[in-house]
């Protein structure tokens, strides 16, 4: 089941989308927005894996919009106008639909989403994370992360042998994308790769050079899944 939300200052929009939704098993419409503003604070919270986004939005557009989401999330633009087509998929859009859409080309965007969310969890099951940087996704193995740092609304994965990567993502939405046994959340602002520390001195965790704060509340957590890692 792909879960999505769809914004759309029209409503009647956004009562076709609904429909064609309720008519298929493969899409849960979690939430509906006229305005862009609350879409991206209710993302922050609730990550949701496909986004139906109208391209002509007062205050901020669709396109960019697109470029706010968090990486994880796909999107399918849905317009009345045909020259956006182009930039869209230039921000890897999954499909395009031209208004007014049928349910049958409604179902073949849905397979498009559902073959592009088969392919990243293929790709998360083989050892790598899948990212959106900027207008393109680039994938990162999971060995070569050494932890994740937050930073207001981005965040820095540092990498082995190159620098960070700055992606717009929740602490929490890419927590849910790595290896349980493998990444521990040790600071608000901090996860690390259990097996990429070294040493631990005064609650700060060295990673290499660098030193990372042990929050009090992550301690527990945090000792279980290293003591199960090095007995």
């Amino acid at each position: 089941m792909i879960k999505a939300i769809a914004v759309d200052d029209e409503p009647p929009a956004l009562e076709i989308l609904e429909n064609y939704c309720r008519r298929t098993e493969k899409v849960e419409l979690m939430k509906v927005f006229t305005g862009t503003s609350r879409a991206l604070e209710y993302l922050e919270q609730f990550p949701a894996d496909l986004i139906f986004l109208d391209i002509n939005m007062p205050s901020i557009s669709g396109l960019e919009f697109a470029k706010r989401i968090p990486p994880q999330s796909m999107v399918i633009f849905t317009t009345s106008y045909t020259e956006y087509a182009v930039e869209s998929y230039s921000l890897n859009a999954v499909d395009y639909l031209l208004k007014p859409y049928t349910f049958i080309r409604f179902q073949q965007a849905i397979e498009k989403a559902e073959a592009v969310l088969r392919f990243q969890q293929q790709n998360e099951r083989q050892q790598y994370l899948i990212l959106r940087v900027d207008y393109s996704l680039i994938r990162i193995a999971l060995p070569d992360i050494l932890f994740i740092e937050g930073l207001d609304n981005y965040l820095k994965v540092h990498v082995r042998n190159q620098g960070p990567i700055v992606v717009r993502m929740t602490m929490k939405a890419l927590q849910e994308k790595l290896p349980e046994n493998e990444f521990v959340r040790v600071h608000r602002s901090y996860i690390v790769a259990i097996s990429k520390v070294s040493s631990i001195r005064n609650k700060m965790i060295f990673i290499g050079e660098e030193e990372i704060p042990l929050g009090t509340s992550h301690e527990k957590a945090f000792y279980a899944l290293f003591n199960s890692q090095n007995s």
